[in-house]
């Protein structure tokens, strides 16, 4: 089992910034993807961004250019910066992890580990 902790989510005023951070074993360091989904009342839950084994990342088109998926490997650490934010950027989000990704190339198993969300709301 891989327990992850959120931390970062708060209210802020649209065009602000918010850093989430998703703590992690240290057995996790390699060979796992990453990535951040979201959830706002009423609508099915988002895949934001996600970063495979080798650290290559990929976004959902609304956050392009506005977050950035990161890892401290030292720290065991994920993040996600989420810079010049719009109130439909308001949700529930979590963060998750696939893995052992050995084996999957470039590509990432099913993300079966979840932390337990962390709320960002954006008003404007």
């Amino acid at each position: 089992q891989v327990q992850l902790v959120e931390s970062g989510g708060g209210s802020v005023q649209a065009g602000g910034s918010l850093r989430l951070s998703c703590s992690a074993p240290e057995y996790t360091k390699r060979d796992y993807c990453w990535g951040w989904f979201r959830q706002a009342p009423g609508k099915e839950r988002e895949e934001v961004a996600r970063m495979n084994r080798y650290g290559s990342s990929n976004y959902t088109d609304s956050v392009k250019g506005r977050f950035a998926i990161s890892k401290d490997n030292a720290k065991n650490t994920l993040y996600l910066r989420m810079n010049s934010l719009k109130p439909e950027d308001t949700a529930m989000y979590y963060c998750a992890a696939a893995g052992p990704a050995a084996g999957w190339g470039w590509g990432c198993p099913d993300f079966a580990y979840w932390g337990q969300g962390t709320q960002v709301t954006v008003f404007s």
